[in-house]
């Protein structure tokens, strides 16, 4: 795959373009000081892409492919399939640019997410997950000539998902590493390529969770790797593959993906709510899990930047994971003291 597509000059044009669609998310220091004693030295910031429109950072890619739609091709609309933000997402940035969207979702989705979607206008297509969500994508691109948003793949979306590390680099100077979740590579891939161009030496961790983890393997391959299944509570970073261009990137420009379980990622979840103030849906907790698991003993005495990637969560389930995550606290410090 051709890599060179992203660049910094690439990226900062991108970031340009999508200025009037995109809200540059506030860069925050975390001030805690039970993760100051475990984190010994280490300065915390968080980038609040949670603050994002629709609530993550997939606004930033879906935006980025809609608008390069030609203007004839716009008049037939867009489509989606997603478990729940990237529906969200296309169907704002369709609304944005005054496209219709007819989104396809799977029928597992929290009802949550799909009233958000409706609520931008997008006509839903429940189906069950996997194959028969993407050909249900497929068939309406085919019958309807709608433009089929990718949620993870491709150069325009890792360019809209850059923004993010270039907003935090050019917001936080001197920073030694940066921790970001990992569900298809759309977010990484574009975060790492930022990172890294801009400062080569600052270290760019992945964190995916055990029951997802494709990217993981597919690094270890050396080729995008498909799942048997999928199991984890983290609905956004549970695609069952990686996909070539997202996993050049990631080969390219990250330095280290971990795994963390479920336990422990309602355990991040918790410590957000706790010592950040921030209610975060489990795609963001997997961060905090990260650095204070496997990460914690190479990141003390630096400058750790956490990518806070979204919030979208319904109160019932937000209060479930939380009671879990408050019973695995001790463990997660206990199970990686450095």
């Amino acid at each position: 795959m051709n890599t060179d597509e992203i660049n910094i000059n690439s990226i900062r044009a991108k970031a340009n373009k999508l200025s009037e669609y995109i809200i540059h998310t506030p860069t925050t220091s975390l001030h805690s000081a039970v993760i100051s004693k475990l984190m010994s030295g280490c300065k915390i910031f968080l980038k609040l892409e949670c603050m994002q429109h629709t609530g993550t950072f997939k606004a930033r890619g879906a935006i980025s492919v809609a608008s390069e739609i030609s203007k004839e091709q716009k008049k037939f609309g867009v489509t989606a399939a997603s478990a729940g933000n990237h529906a969200i997402a296309s169907a704002w940035a369709a609304r944005k640019l005054e496209m219709s969207a007819h989104v396809v979702m799977q029928s597992s989705a929290n009802p949550f997410r799909i009233k958000a979607a409706e609520a931008h206008g997008a006509k839903i297509t429940l189906k069950e997950a996997g194959a028969p969500l993407f050909a249900e994508a497929e068939r309406l691109v085919k019958d309807e000539k709608r433009t089929f948003i990718h949620p993870f793949e491709g150069v325009h979306t890792s360019l809209g998902a850059s923004g993010v590390g270039l907003e935090l680099m050019d917001d936080i100077e001197n920073l030694d590493a940066v921790i970001v979740s990992v569900g298809g590579g759309g977010l990484i891939s574009g975060v790492a390529a930022a990172v890294k161009e801009i400062n080569p030496n600052c270290k760019v961790y992945g964190v995916e969770p055990i029951g997802a983890n494709s990217m993981s393997q597919s690094i270890m391959n050396g080729q995008p790797v498909t799942l048997e299944k999928v199991d984890t509570i983290a609905d956004s970073l549970s695609p069952p593959m990686s996909l070539p261009f997202g996993l050049a990137l990631c080969q390219k420009y990250v330095d280290e993906i971990v795994t963390i379980d479920d336990d422990f990622i309602c355990a991040g979840m918790t410590l957000f709510q706790e010592e950040a103030k921030l209610a975060v849906e489990p795609a963001a907790g997997a961060v905090m899990a990260g650095m204070l698991g496997p990460l914690r003993s190479k990141l003390q005495n630096k400058r750790v930047g956490l990518i806070v990637c979204g919030a979208n969560i319904d109160a019932n389930s937000y209060s479930l994971l939380l009671s879990r995550g408050k019973t695995n606290i001790e463990n997660l410090v206990s199970n990686y003291a450095c």
